[in-house]
């Protein structure tokens, strides 16, 4: 009798693709550290250049008539190109070809810029534009460069041009993609309802906003499982991912009502007795593939007891927006110096206790969400904001266009770059592309997300999923 023959995959590489990202120790704090010197400092590069000259014309979106909203439309374009060849294609460049020469461009970038701050300031003051950032702004420009980052690691990691340090870690290591899921929690509990202090909503409303992060959790296993998509059962488990957590954070933050004030201790004892949980077997248990049951707690047990070290970043992200952004404050000059100093000494006074617990408790395993990841997420994520922070010692615009459309539409942007990653890995054998046509793709990739996402907002379209 003849066998079936085997069901045509539409993946036919899958195996290939998930042993190329498996296995992977990262690379090192120095490393991560500098990378989050040079990405930065391109958005302050770009907000120090003019525009008008390479447009000519005003950027003016509404009550203009036919020929000047061409006019207008054509200039938006240009100078959101402007911004793109700025801020994503010298990113691009550091995440592939320009990897290994990361700490020159780190120091270079960092002299020239206080150089440059120096040689203003010491000029007149009537140079400056506008007056100083608002705190939010800085906030803005901060989440904006989470999704950038994300978007070009989520497809770049495909290819052999993007180096294997920078992917995610199999156990314990330290690496930038490792930081994606951490600086999303972050990001989002700076500026949360609960860091705002606003009254938070009542448990039916919770899980019906809850839900659309749910609804995508379940959309994405779907089609993953539906086209035999790649994915690395290490990261999250079998049927786990990214939205899930991402719900799970938002529903305990909702059902357990914790005042901003007592958030970050909380969430300190919380970390601290999770960490004491991990170190005393817990680990051996998530770390190991022996121990994956056929129940869900035991193959999806990366994910779900990850939720502990995420609500605890959580509720210290909390405090922190709360503390430093919507506390009372003023919008001012020396208000903003003052965070500033702040938020300096926080990202140091993290990553020497990053150091510390990596050498002396746990190794940094994003795998697990323990303690010393949690505290090299806030180290680096506070290390990014400080730099952007100097936004108000250089003189120019305080904001890009590119920027303004991303953080208008941030949930589209990483859902159109998901399914343009999808595409593209389902289109094209990433692992056999030569290193220039993987570039040509990414650019590609990146400008035509950068292009769609900056038209929706010229039309004043927002797409909100709640």
């Amino acid at each position: 009798m003849d066998l079936p023959l085997p069901k045509p995959s539409f993946n036919p590489n899958k195996h290939l693709k998930e042993q190329f990202v498996s296995n992977l120790t990262g690379s090192s704090m120095p490393e991560i550290a500098a990378l989050t010197v040079t990405i930065p400092v391109l958005v302050l590069i770009r907000h120090s250049i003019s525009s008008n000259s390479i447009t000519g014309a005003s950027l003016k979106k509404k009550n203009d008539d036919a020929p000047s909203g061409k006019r207008n439309f054509k200039s938006y374009l240009a100078t959101l190109s402007l911004d793109f060849l700025v801020i994503v294609v010298p990113m691009l460049l550091f995440f592939t070809v320009l990897a290994n020469w990361i700490y020159i461009f780190a120091c270079s970038l960092t002299i020239l810029t206080l150089l440059y701050i120096a040689t203003k300031r010491s000029g007149s003051l009537s140079s400056f534009e506008g007056e100083p950032n608002s705190l939010r702004a800085y906030v803005t420009s901060y989440r904006v460069l989470v999704m950038i980052i994300t978007f070009l690691c989520i497809l770049a990691v495909d290819f052999k041009i993007f180096p294997r340090r920078y992917a995610k870690t199999e156990t314990y290591g330290t690496s930038l993609m490792d930081l994606g899921v951490g600086a999303f929690v972050l990001a989002n509990s700076l500026v949360s309802r609960q860091a705002r202090n606003i009254a938070l909503v009542n448990w039916k409303t919770a899980i019906v906003s809850a839900s659309p992060l749910i609804i995508l959790g379940f959309l994405r296993l779907v089609t993953t499982t539906g086209v035999d998509y790649q994915v690395h059962v290490g990261e999250y488990g079998v049927h786990w991912n990214f939205f899930f957590t991402l719900a799970a954070v938002s529903i305990l933050t909702s059902f357990i009502n914790i005042a901003p004030q007592y958030c970050g201790v909380i969430g300190s004892l919380l970390l601290v007795g999770y960490q004491f949980c991990l170190v005393q077997g817990l680990n051996n248990y998530l770390l190991s593939d022996d121990e994956r049951g056929m129940d869900i707690l035991s193959q999806n047990k990366e994910g779900i007891f990850s939720i502990f070290g995420y609500w605890g970043m959580y509720l210290l992200g909390v405090h922190l927006g709360n503390s430093l952004i919507f506390g009372s404050h003023s919008s001012g000059f020396r208000s903003s110096r003052w965070v500033r100093m702040r938020v300096w000494a926080l990202s140091i006074l993290f990553w020497l206790l990053t150091i510390l617990l990596d050498r002396h408790v746990e190794r940094v395993s994003r795998r697990t969400c323990n303690l010393p990841y949690v505290t090299m997420v806030l180290a680096d994520n506070l290390q990014l904001l400080s730099i952007l922070m100097l936004a108000d010692l250089v003189p120019g615009r305080k904001t890009s266009i590119l920027e303004e459309a991303f953080s208008r539409n941030l949930l589209a942007t990483f859902l159109l770059a998901n399914i343009l990653t999808g595409l593209v890995n389902l289109s094209v054998d990433t692992l056999s592309a030569s290193s220039i046509t993987a570039l040509i793709i990414l650019l590609v990739y990146a400008y035509i997300l950068s292009v769609v996402i900056g038209i929706l907002d010229y039309f004043g379209i927002k797409l909100k999923f709640w």
